[in-house]
């Protein structure tokens, strides 16, 4: 077969997903990928064959989205002639992990496709949502990307559909320790936003994955790391606890290695506000504005005894079995 697999680059998961199913999917058949996107800072060892800038993220300065610098950048003339240039027609199947050039290109061009990934959870409403909901996010995670066929990853199973994550081989086959430090990985929070709070927990080590680190140093108690998929991995499954936003693929490794986390979910992000609904049912603390007394938050999170349960690994092969069978239906 030749597969057309569709990644969205408006972070890190999408892209860690796609390289961990990547050998799976050759079993199957030939893969081209198309990367729509420009946010992900993780080295890609994928064979690219398409690329468009697609619809980006962009941050204020501590936590949330700017979205006056989102809609700027986008340029749908644009859009329209990425979507026209795909040849899906040359691809026995199309798989979108939650990008919209891929799903308008289907549309003008009459192309079948399944969507896999976090993203197609939302399609059931059995899946957790915050207290108060937004029309808009709503309507932005069921109409953003549509396909006629849905396979979602969640950290439960909320409807039929619906599967465990997919958790990279690395983690999967690891054997976690506690060296007692903790790991940050919040991209979406400048380095002046947390550095004083995290210098007052003194007794604490900090390993920080930045964005626009070079090399990996220490200052005090924190050791400042480049965004690098391997270093991660390290830290994690040697840490012992995680302090990220409200994704999904970092608090699902961390869940399935039994990790303390703490989720801080991007501001007017509703995605992610739904995640960290999810992850509040499931015991993890969820903070949603960093304060003056964030210092204190961290203190007592790492004081509290929490039991969460273990997350369950997506058996990919029968995954992809289920999703070109799927496709053929």
């Amino acid at each position: 077969m030749k597969i057309f697999y569709a990644i969205q680059a408006t972070g890190n998961g999408h892209i860690s997903r796609a390289t961990q199913l990547y050998p799976y999917l050759q079993k199957f058949g030939e893969v081209d990928f198309f990367l729509s996107g420009s946010n992900a800072s993780l080295d890609i060892k994928l064979p690219i064959k398409y690329k468009s800038k697609g619809c980006s993220l962009h941050y204020s300065k501590c936590g949330g989205l700017n979205y006056w610098e989102i809609a700027k950048n986008i340029k749908p003339r644009q859009i329209y002639k990425d979507a026209d240039a795909l040849p899906l027609k040359n691809y026995d199947v199309v798989i979108n992990d939650f990008d919209s050039i891929t799903a308008l290109a289907c549309k003008m061009q009459k192309v079948h496709s399944v969507q896999l990934g976090h993203q197609a959870s939302f399609i059931s409403t059995n899946t957790p949502r915050p207290e108060k909901k937004s029309l808009m996010g709503e309507m932005i995670l069921k109409h953003y990307a549509p396909s006629p066929k849905n396979i979602g990853l969640h950290f439960e199973k909320y409807d039929s559909f619906i599967l465990p994550p997919i958790i990279k081989d690395e983690i999967v086959q690891a054997e976690p320790t506690n060296l007692k430090h903790i790991t940050v990985y919040l991209p979406s929070f400048d380095k002046d936003c947390l550095e004083k709070a995290f210098n007052k927990v003194k007794d604490v080590q900090f390993h920080w994955f930045l964005q626009g680190i070079e090399f990996k140093h220490t200052i005090g108690n924190i050791t400042y790391f480049p965004v690098n998929q391997k270093k991660f991995n390290e830290s994690l499954i040697s840490c012992e606890g995680i302090i990220t936003g409200g994704g999904f693929e970092t608090p699902a490794e961390a869940l399935h290695l039994g990790k303390k986390i703490l989720s801080i979910p991007i501001m007017n992000h509703y995605e992610q506000e739904c995640n960290a609904a999810a992850l509040k049912k499931l015991g993890v603390p969820v903070v949603y504005e960093v304060g003056k007394n964030f210092e204190t938050i961290i203190e007592n999170w790492l004081n509290q005894d929490i039991i969460y349960p273990k997350m369950q690994a997506n058996d990919i092969p029968e995954t992809l079995q289920f999703l070109f069978d799927t496709y053929r239906e």
